[in-house]
């Protein structure tokens, strides 16, 4: 109890009285913001294994540590196997549930005036449907690849569209990208934004691009935030982006919205 007292996850009362911290409270399965899946889903032998081959792909020419230990990119292994790929889409709803409890009660600003909305990669749809809810003006729409979406119906003002976004984004007053951009090269993330663009109006007419995505801060920072930035800078280096110096920009906390206008 004291390690788990000075980790943190406990709080020490009098009596030999313990309660949760807002970090154990993210573990309890039925919190309404639990990242219990999350932690999981981290935590499956598959992404260990990546992670005990860093040696290995060092010394070979595979684009990730992933790659090397199981012979195949993560995203065909989600397709592969599909308990892996449930797991990943379960991890990435609880961490939209909290995501999306900041964005519609601190950044509310952001939709005024939006009458569409497409969340793009926006998987099982947690953070399009909160915003459909609490916004219920904005008809907001769902773009994932088909084999994700399934057989997801929507309703009132929200839907679900199967589809690649290096294709074609449905039409709308804005675009959201939450968690996309990190995790594709610098030339893919062009395509993106390109194909972003030509799904919103001008910037006269209100069209926008709203990002939310982690930057790093200053290395030289040593707080629990640039400790988190740095975390999500070696799971996209281990699992997702190619064999490359990893090149980020920009200043402020660790988790970044920004409200782009059309030029």
């Amino acid at each position: 109890m004291r390690f788990l007292v000075h980790s943190g996850f406990l709080n020490q009362h009098e009596n030999e009285h313990y309660s949760l911290t807002p970090a154990s409270q993210l573990l309890v399965k039925n919190d309404p913001l639990s990242m219990r899946t999350y932690f999981l889903f981290t935590h499956d032998p598959v992404l260990l294994k990546a992670c005990s081959c860093l040696s290995d792909w060092f010394q070979d020419d595979s684009s990730t540590a992933f790659h090397t230990a199981n012979k195949i990119s993560l995203w065909d292994y989600y397709v592969q196997e599909p308990r892996v790929g449930d797991s990943y889409n379960e991890s990435m709803a609880s961490d939209s549930r909290l995501i999306a409890n900041v964005l519609i009660t601190e950044c509310k600003h952001v939709f005024e005036g939006l009458t569409s909305l497409v969340d793009v990669g926006g998987g099982t749809g947690t953070v399009a449907i909160a915003i459909a809810k609490a916004f219920p003006a904005i008809k907001c729409t769902v773009l994932d690849l088909p084999r994700v979406v399934g057989n997801f119906k929507g309703s009132g003002n929200g839907e679900f569209v199967g589809g690649s976004m290096f294709e074609k984004i449905p039409n709308a007053n804005a675009i959201l990208l939450k968690w996309i951009l990190h995790n594709w090269s610098d030339e893919d993330c062009v395509k993106i934004l390109k194909k972003c663009k030509d799904s919103i109006p001008s910037r006269e007419e209100g069209g926008k691009v709203i990002i939310i995505d982690i930057v790093l801060e200053n290395p030289n920072v040593r707080n629990e935030f640039v400790r988190g930035q740095h975390y999500m800078d070696m799971v996209m280096m281990v699992f997702m982006l190619p064999n490359r110096e990893l090149k980020w920009n920009g200043k402020g906390s660790s988790l970044m919205l920004v409200s782009m206008n059309t030029k």
